[in-house]
């Protein structure tokens, strides 16, 4: 199991994604047994003046993905590359794709059936406040927003409220996830609907 880490939260991302996707259901237990129990934590007070917030004056560059899809990813950021994706990050922000093989299109009623519980059960206190199918320059994505608890610092232990959206985009079997994070109350709409919008297909 890969596992994306940064100094905000840890992401396991591509187990659920690709066992959801493929709707491999036997598996999907197998997995839940081996993921750790966040699911109990309690959600932890957002901060009263978060940082997070992305500047207005953020530049933004074109990242290509060997996975077939592109988009405007933060310049300077600490960027990883994985063998299914690559996460960008700066202090508590970050930005996570994933790439999946998939038979189908996720819908909003299958991800309310299976995807939200396994994201429950593998993330830390995470909250669903919204789920719904959108329209974006790339075709129809599926976004969830939600809020989770922040991987403990390796130093001090401190956790942060997150705010989260995650958008899944299909096409020709593929499926793709972005994930957008920073401390909840930060101010990043734009920019966030900057690089959701900015993904295509190549």
């Amino acid at each position: 199991m890969m596992k994306y880490t940064s100094q905000a939260t840890t992401h396991i991302l591509p187990v659920l994604t690709l066992v959801i996707s493929l709707g491999v259901m036997g598996a999907l237990f197998t997995v839940l047994d081996a993921l750790p129990a966040f699911a109990a934590e309690k959600a932890i007070p957002a901060e009263k003046n978060p940082p997070g917030d992305i500047p207005d004056t953020q530049v933004f560059i074109d990242y290509t993905s060997p996975g077939g899809f592109a988009l405007k990813v933060p310049e300077g950021w600490a960027r990883s590359d994985h063998a299914d994706g690559a996460s960008f990050v700066d202090k508590l922000d970050g930005v996570v794709l994933t790439i999946a093989k998939a038979d189908a299109a996720p819908t909003v009623e299958g991800v309310k059936a299976d995807y939200l519980r396994e994201l429950e059960t593998a993330g830390r206190a995470i909250h669903v406040t919204a789920v719904k199918a959108v329209k974006l320059p790339a075709g129809s994505a599926i976004r969830i927003v939600y809020t989770s608890n922040s991987e403990p610092n390796a130093v001090t232990s401190k956790q942060v409220r997150l705010e989260n959206e995650r958008y899944l985009y299909f096409k020709d079997g593929k499926l793709v996830t972005l994930e957008l994070y920073a401390p909840q109350g930060a101010d990043n709409v734009d920019q966030w609907q900057l690089m959701s919008n900015s993904f295509r297909w190549k």
